[in-house]
């Protein structure tokens, strides 16, 4: 799950909080088109991340936006299910993702719709200044829409590599960069290691080549560049930076590229060079 001080504020205006619940929907329309008429069977199928199928990939969805529309909804609920994840802190993830999988594909898969309707109502609904507790500081609504498609777009890519699909990388990916960039910091310090004084600079190819998305002082030593696919493949760790066309400028940077993450929790080991590719 996402890192909320990471990801606080991702709106800089209404028109992007928004746009973000939208690019939220489509994002699990395209991973629902993915997974949605697969043969009973094909859930099993082995994902690169060791140990989960897809099964438990879309189940692992399903928990968390459950968790995502209690914390909207239901404080005291929410409240129930942190106290439950506190008792055994290193594997109530992977628990919530076993007790998913566990169900038919048919059913689990009419679980993950209804939870992404739920959860769609309640963002819309939700104020857009109110912030919502969550497994750390709280976030507004549109910060966690955000967190929400960066995780539905980082394990639809688990899906997408089991089943031999390259998806078509689009301008929802904005998203997770903002979430990348923003969490960088954080990746140093679940790391133990001092984060860098200096601000960095981010820039980005934009999907189709209709520009470039910026972050950071324009003038900065310190500078990461390359497609913006590649980054959000990079800080979801979802591909080794190996296998990637970004470039660093800056020991700074070239030493973030190896820790960055964009997600909570502890440092994970990543992939290696080609895994799931």
């Amino acid at each position: 799950m996402p890192d909320p001080s990471a990801v606080d504020a991702v709106a800089s205006d209404a028109a992007d909080a928004a746009a973000v619940f939208v690019d939220l929907r489509e994002e699990g329309r395209e991973l629902d088109l993915l997974v949605g008429e697969l043969p009973e069977g094909d859930w099993a199928r082995a994902t690169p991340a060791a140990g989960w199928s897809i099964a438990h990939q879309i189940a692992h969805l399903h928990w968390t936006d459950r968790a995502a529309l209690l914390s909207l909804t239901d404080d005291a609920g929410f409240g129930r299910m942190v106290e439950e994840a506190l008792k055994a802190p290193d594997s109530f993830v992977d628990e919530g993702a076993e007790e998913g999988a566990a169900l038919p594909p048919a059913e689990l898969l009419a679980r993950w719709r209804a939870g992404r309707a739920a959860l769609d109502e309640a963002l819309a609904a939700a104020s857009p200044d109110t912030r919502f507790p969550w497994y750390g500081p709280p976030m507004k609504a549109a910060s966690m829409a955000s967190a929400r498609l960066m995780e539905t777009w980082a394990h639809g890519q688990d899906v997408a590599d089991a089943l031999g699909v390259r998806r078509a990388p689009t301008a929802r990916l904005r998203h997770v960069a903002r979430i990348g960039v923003r969490a960088r910091d954080y990746a140093y310090a679940v790391r133990g290691l001092p984060a860098p004084a200096a601000e960095f600079r981010v820039e980005l190819a934009v999907p189709g080549g209709s520009g470039v998305w910026a972050y950071g002082p324009p003038d900065a030593a310190q500078r990461i560049t390359g497609p913006a696919l590649d980054f959000c493949l990079l800080v979801t760790q979802r591909a080794h930076r190996a296998d990637l066309a970004l470039t660093a400028t800056g020991p700074d940077a070239d030493a973030w590229l190896d820790v960055a993450q964009a997600f909570a929790g502890p440092a994970g080991p990543g992939r290696a060079p080609e895994a799931g590719r």
